[in-house]
């Protein structure tokens, strides 16, 4: 009786959860509200500038303030013609350049921005930064650090259900039942959820970047990019966070269309 509530429990609160994404019109997964969330973002946020060399008023550091503005008013103009003008409400967005010998950008929830140096050569020009901000701007909007936690909370709960489940077998008999449901979850589930919001945060980058003014077909150019910078090693695609760099150009290059239609609605026409 007590697993069965249990199960009925997170049933319930999964499906109370679901709040819809503006950007994609599904569903999304989330036990975390902004005002949980945004003040540990925020606090995490001032704590890595304080520990990282921030770079101050260079060009590159105003030309990412610059393109950040840009992507985050192509939201703004977004989410109101779609009826969310308050969605961006708890945002407090950052935009920081760090110096740092790692290629890669990040976005925490609310919009907290960094780009580290090394990514810049590769970005090669504002389209090329437009491309890599929009993508982590999506991130946020698309509220995916809420919904990995969320998932977590979900995967921590399936085990406490295994764990009573098996609660009278013999010790070695739990551990392979809890190794085994570790190995379904992260390579079924987990994985697989975390390639989704990558190829969701391309996806709403794209069509932010063509509002912007950028063109999208830039966008293959950067990941182009990146992937020769990686020398075209990455893990297997089931193994990883992200999809392969073959599967997002192509995803990327199926999106144009749809990017520039979006664009085309707020006047920002591409030949």
């Amino acid at each position: 009786m007590k697993k069965q509530f249990v199960a009925y429990l997170i049933i319930v609160i999964t499906i109370l959860s679901c709040a819809k994404n503006p950007f994609t019109g599904k569903n999304t997964l989330n036990f975390v509200s902004n005002s949980e969330l945004f003040p540990t973002s925020f606090q995490q946020y001032g704590t890595f500038l304080k520990d990282n060399k921030v770079i101050l008023g260079t060009t590159d550091a105003k030309r990412v303030e610059t393109v950040g503005l840009k992507i985050k008013l192509a939201a703004e103009k977004y989410l109101e013609a779609n009826g969310y003008k308050d969605y961006l409400k708890d945002y407090a967005w950052e935009y920081k350049l760090v110096e740092s010998k790692e290629v890669n950008a990040w976005c925490l929830p609310g919009g907290k921005i960094v780009f580290y140096s090394a990514i810049l050569p590769i970005c090669k020009d504002d389209a090329g930064m437009a491309a890599v901000m929009g993508h982590e701007v999506a991130h946020a909007l698309a509220n995916h650090g809420a919904q990995r936690m969320s998932a977590g909370i979900l995967q921590q709960a399936g085990a406490g259900l295994v764990g009573v489940a098996v609660d009278a077998k013999s010790s070695q008999e739990k551990q392979l039942w809890m190794t085994a449901y570790g190995g379904i979850t992260q390579y079924g589930a987990m994985l697989p959820f975390s390639r989704s919001h990558e190829s969701e945060a391309d996806k709403i980058g794209l069509i932010l970047m063509s509002i912007a003014g950028y063109d999208p077909t830039t966008a293959i150019s950067f990941w182009e990019r990146m992937s020769a910078n990686s020398g075209g090693k990455s893990q297997p695609e089931f193994l990883s966070t992200h999809p392969s760099d073959a599967t997002r150009i192509q995803n990327l290059k199926n999106l144009i269309p749809e990017a520039k239609i979006q664009a085309a609605k707020f006047g920002v026409v591409f030949k």
